[in-house]
């Protein structure tokens, strides 16, 4: 589950690190009285202005602005609320613009120049172990310091059962070049948002940049965090922080009737249950010459009203021209999936795309005889070869 900055934030605060001080606004005037409020407390003069969506890159589609006074604040959110924020992490639809979060200028001169770093932490699958990523080149070009120099992005690979051990927060804290009092508060910085990172149960934490003042402190100054949606049962005061904004809302609805469905571009509608099962049937719309719309996967306790909601998630998509329902009948029984699909024709009505069926398992047979008998028309496929050629005629018909 992707969380918006502003709530990253709260959590790491929860933990004692520091962070750029903000509060989201909703409204032109909320923003002014943040702002009001953070001139107030933290005597700021300048502000931060930030739109608040599921996407990097922000600041290169205008989402990221500075104001010089009150008063820009006000010109900043009225542009920036509901305006379509394009990056290149959304795509050319962009985003719709919400919330948008004033925060404080951290970025005053001192006895030494601000420096920005970058520090990501996420689970690395193939060794069991959590994975902090870091470089003393952080900010909005953090991938072509990637591509360009390679040698600037550093690793530190930690035991999830020892946990981050101060030697590994030195090591860091020295390849990013500080010393001093900025080196202490690094370590202390990692510390705690490798406590926020676990204790969350995070996929993924990404701070860039992770700011050291001019007066040697280290700050938070962006936060991209994707909690575990499996842990979330542990975690309920995050679960509240789903913005059901952000998401397609064709994956919200399939949600809601507990189907595993990811929107695609292709022109073929799948319906399968189990993913190694879904991943083959997309092979095989590919195979025929087609490409997956979804990928759709019903579970082990597929029934009428299971399908059904497949059928309407599936026919949202104008871009489908025909679907593919490819079900074996392990734990859930063929015919049961055959009446769901005969009274989903009967509820939903008429469907004007070609749909093939692939029922193969427990009671299979009696599955094949219900579609065949129902009168509708729909296409019985037995194997997988049959299947793709029903698809490929479909198609080009």
């Amino acid at each position: 589950m992707n969380i918006h900055e502003f709530q990253g934030k709260s959590i790491l605060r929860s933990y004692n690190v520091d962070i750029q001080e903000g509060f989201v606004a909703s409204t032109v005037d909320q923003a002014v009285l943040v702002a009001q409020q953070l001139q107030e407390k933290y005597n700021t003069r300048y502000f931060v202005v930030k739109a608040q969506v599921h996407a990097g890159g922000r600041g290169k589609g205008g989402g990221v602005k500075l104001a010089k006074s009150v008063d820009e604040v006000a010109i900043l959110a009225g542009q920036m609320l509901g305006m379509t924020l394009v990056t290149p992490q959304t795509g050319q639809a962009g985003k719709k613009v919400n919330k948008i979060l004033v925060a404080e200028d951290v970025f005053y001169k001192g006895r030494e120049e601000p420096k920005e770093f970058y520090i990501s932490m996420l689970l690395n699958r193939k060794t069991s172990r959590y994975t902090v990523m870091y470089s003393p080149e952080g900010g909005m070009d953090i991938e072509q310091v990637a591509e360009r120099t390679p040698g600037l992005i550093y690793t530190e690979e930690i035991s999830p059962l020892a946990g981050l051990r101060p030697f590994q927060a030195r090591n860091i804290a020295f390849r990013l070049g500080l010393q001093g009092e900025a080196n202490k508060n690094m370590q202390k910085f990692l510390a705690g948002i490798y406590e926020a990172f676990t204790g969350c149960d995070a996929q993924l934490l990404e701070i860039n940049p992770v700011l050291k003042t001019s007066d040697e402190r280290v700050l938070a100054v962006d936060c991209k965090m994707i909690l575990d949606d499996n842990a979330l049962f542990r975690h309920p005061d995050l679960a509240e922080m789903r913005d059901l904004n952000e998401e397609d809302p064709v994956e919200v609805e399939a949600g809601k009737h507990n189907l595993n469905y990811v929107r695609l571009d292709g022109n073929v509608g799948c319906m399968v249950n189990g993913a190694g099962l879904a991943m083959a049937t997309m092979d095989i719309i590919k195979l025929s010459g087609g490409s997956p719309a979804n990928f759709l996967d019903v579970g082990g306790s597929a029934n009428a009203a299971t399908v059904e909601a497949g059928f309407r998630i599936i026919l949202k998509d104008p871009a489908v021209k025909a679907i593919l329902i490819n079900i074996f009948g392990g734990i859930v029984r063929c015919d049961r999936v055959a009446n769901g699909v005969v009274e989903a024709y009967k509820s939903i009505g008429k469907i004007n795309v070609p749909v093939i069926v692939r029922l193969q398992g427990t009671n299979a047979t009696e599955a094949k005889n219900i579609i065949d008998n129902s009168g509708l028309k729909v296409i019985s496929a037995v194997s997988f070869g049959e299947a793709a050629e029903k698809v490929h005629e479909a198609l080009t018909a």
